[in-house]
């Protein structure tokens, strides 16, 4: 068999691999797999240097599938090329509890980077891990070598250069010059509802050369197009690279190749047995891989095989030889967080009326000496959410050896990319904007936590307070909606002490995202029980002040609206009833204690009232019957803060007369 037939062999066994998973759980996209077979083989069997046994290798290259749906592609490769992905997990495509999701699932499946589906997302998550990669290479490579010489592959199809996030990505990607970035751009003309050409038109071309990528066009079925395009797009050392590959959707299918029906559902069993006579494929038989082709792969696991085990023992010749690198290695992969974390930062807290934004960037600089792979930034808005390293400096192109990184304003692509970084390894990345843009972070909000990665998420100006830019900037539902997001970590301190804890809490919490929500606003300090203990802020919800263990009254109150929440309890107090306080600085971590503890702070039998400036409904699963959670059920107004406080009740005076209220149709 010579050399080309037996690569239309390997080709063949991918689109029929996919089809035939398709098929069988009656659900699926065949299409895009079918047409990208070509491209994908190529990529693999000459570019790509992969780890089947150490899946997180990290001179590993990275290959990002952005269009998810496309899901049967990747997994075929990843059986072929013997990752711990099986013929059965292939047949068990889409079912309950199977290896092959629907959608790529990062931490589920072997060789999966990172979750995909959402369009777009994949994109900027391929510009989040180029640039991880440049900043993790011009802190670690020597002068004699360069030991993360690997690249970032993409495919990414029509839908994802559609959504917006992709031309952001890409907008800054260019700016940066991410030279270690190749986008594959499955162009075969077809979407759902039909050609490509019913609602675009633009020229992608154009478009990537004016955010200055290097762009060439392919016949993405002809193999010698796919290597010289791929051979020029590796050997491009100032622009991220873009290969316009014209595919056809559904390839070797007679009666569906080039049309929507082969994007989203089987093709049929008839036309799946037309196709593979089409083919010269037994037209009888399901999931089949010849015996040649298993040879083929096994050849190509023995090369990367080989291509590691010489990287490691050249790693392990560095390691040995230069122990302070070994050292500065290590710890920047394992993101090393000190034991003592929490103490160190609680040594340096100010006791200054502050707004938690400021006393977050203290805080922030005292982590950023103690954790070395802290890095990140702000969608142009690094002077107002206080977010800056001071001691490092800023990226920008060749220069990647700092730690703070400019956006722009591209909110949207921000959450994507640090989710990127965070995938790629060696950094905890941090991204911050307005809380009231945290709508357009949300979507990478969602895929961390979905993939169990570390991303920080940096939201100041939090409240009504933020006064006079009226209700277009005040946030109102944003806290309860962010809390609804499983795995998620919202953090809403009220001073210095709980800013050191919320950020040691999210720097311990390694699998998900976790939300930092600060006050635009100078903040009054509380003065707590004499008895409390700051490891109890840690536990999420803590007592602040009581003056009986079995208070006739609970209030509990987080971040901006604690102080506030003092002034009514003493109130209480004064109307001889007695009473607690209660901060709740994060109720996600407050859930996961003992019951025991969570009956102890927020007893359920007890009249409790919670007092914060959001949409209050989420509030009453923490609560018991007999509770009453204050908070703002519309929009804001521009006025300044103070109006605003007064205008919705929030005022010692307001609140107190309505907890009264309250509490006398609740006293048994």
């Amino acid at each position: 068999m010579t050399q080309s037939k037996l690569d239309q062999l390997c080709v063949t066994t991918i689109k029929m691999l996919a089809a035939d998973a398709v098929e069988k759980a009656n659900s699926g996209h065949p299409g895009m797999p079918m047409g990208c077979a070509d491209l994908a083989f190529v990529l693999w069997n000459r570019f790509l240097t992969l780890s089947p046994d150490n899946p997180s290798w990290v001179n590993r290259d990275r290959f990002i599938l952005s269009a998810g749906h496309g899901s049967m592609l990747l997994y075929a490769m990843l059986h072929l090329s013997g990752f711990d992905v099986s013929l059965e997990d292939l047949k068990q495509f889409r079912q309950w509890g199977s290896k092959t999701p629907g959608h790529p699932e990062y931490g589920h499946t072997p060789g999966v980077e990172c979750t995909t589906g959402p369009l777009g997302q994949g994109t900027a998550n391929a510009v989040g891990m180029a640039l991880a990669a440049k900043m993790a290479q011009a802190k670690l490579s020597r002068s004699d070598w360069n030991p993360l010489d690997h690249n970032i592959f993409a495919l990414v199809s029509d839908g994802d250069l559609m959504e917006g996030i992709s031309s952001e990505a890409t907008s800054l990607a260019g700016h940066l010059g991410l030279s270690n970035l190749i986008f594959i751009y499955d162009s075969n003309h077809i979407s759902i509802d039909g050609s490509t050409s019913l609602a675009f038109s633009e020229d992608i071309a154009k478009r990537f050369e004016a955010h200055q990528w290097s762009v060439q066009r392919i016949d993405g079925h002809d193999h010698e197009q796919i290597q010289q395009a791929l051979d020029q797009a590796v050997k491009e050392t100032q622009k991220p690279s873009l290969i316009i590959a014209r595919t056809h959707i559904g390839h070797g299918s007679p009666n569906k190749q080039d049309k929507s029906s082969a994007h989203g559902a089987p093709l049929g069993e008839q036309e799946l047995k037309k196709t593979k006579e089409h083919l010269g494929w037994p037209s009888d038989e399901s999931f089949v891989v010849p015996e040649e082709v298993r040879d083929h792969f096994a050849k190509l696991q023995q090369r990367w095989k080989q291509t590691q085990t010489s990287w490691e023992q050249r790693l392990t010749h560095t390691q040995e030889s230069d122990p302070a690198w070994a050292t500065r290695w290590n710890s920047h992969w394992e993101k090393k967080i000190p034991a003592d974390l929490y103490q160190e930062l609680l040594s340096h807290v100010s006791e200054k009326d502050e707004a938690t934004r400021i006393l977050s960037s203290q805080t922030q600089q005292h982590v950023a000496a103690l954790v070395p792979s802290l890095v990140g930034g702000s969608a142009d808005l690094a002077s107002s959410c206080k977010t800056w390293i001071n001691d490092s400096k800023e990226i920008q192109k060749d220069q990647f050896e700092g730690r703070n990184i400019h956006f722009g304003i591209r909110e949207h692509a921000m959450g994507a990319m640090i989710n990127g970084m965070s995938l790629y390894g060696g950094w905890i990345p941090y991204a911050s904007t307005f809380l009231v843009f945290s709508d357009y972070v949300r979507p990478a909000i969602r895929l961390a936590a979905l993939s169990h990665i570390q991303s920080l998420f940096v939201f100041t100006h939090d409240s009504l307070h933020v006064g006079e830019d009226g209700p277009t900037h005040q946030p109102v539902e944003h806290i309860p909606s962010l809390r609804l997001i499983p795995n998620v970590q919202v953090l809403r301190p009220a001073d210095g002490m709980e800013v050191a804890a919320c950020w040691t809490m999210a720097l311990q919490k390694k699998d998900g995202p976790s939300c930092l929500i600060l006050s635009r606003q100078t903040l009054q300090g509380v003065a707590r029980h004499k008895t409390f203990e700051p490891e109890q802020i840690l536990q999420g919800a803590y007592v602040v002040w009581e003056n009986s263990q079995d208070p006739d009254i609970v209030l509990v109150a987080s971040g901006s609206e604690l102080a506030l929440a003092m002034e009514v309890t003493l109130a209480m107090t004064q109307r001889s009833l007695t009473a607690r306080l209660v901060s709740a600085p994060c109720l996600e971590v407050f859930a996961q204690q003992p019951e025991t503890y969570r009956q102890r702070v927020l007893p359920r039998a007890k009249p409790t009232v919670s007092i914060e400036m959001t949409q209050p409904d989420g509030w009453y699963r923490h609560l018991g019957p007999k509770s009453l959670a204050i908070g703002v059920e519309e929009f804001g107004a521009s006025a300044p803060g103070q109006r605003l406080t007064q205008e919705y009740g929030f005022t010692s005076q307001a609140l107190e007369t309505k907890i009264w209220d309250f509490y006398r149709k609740n006293a048994s």
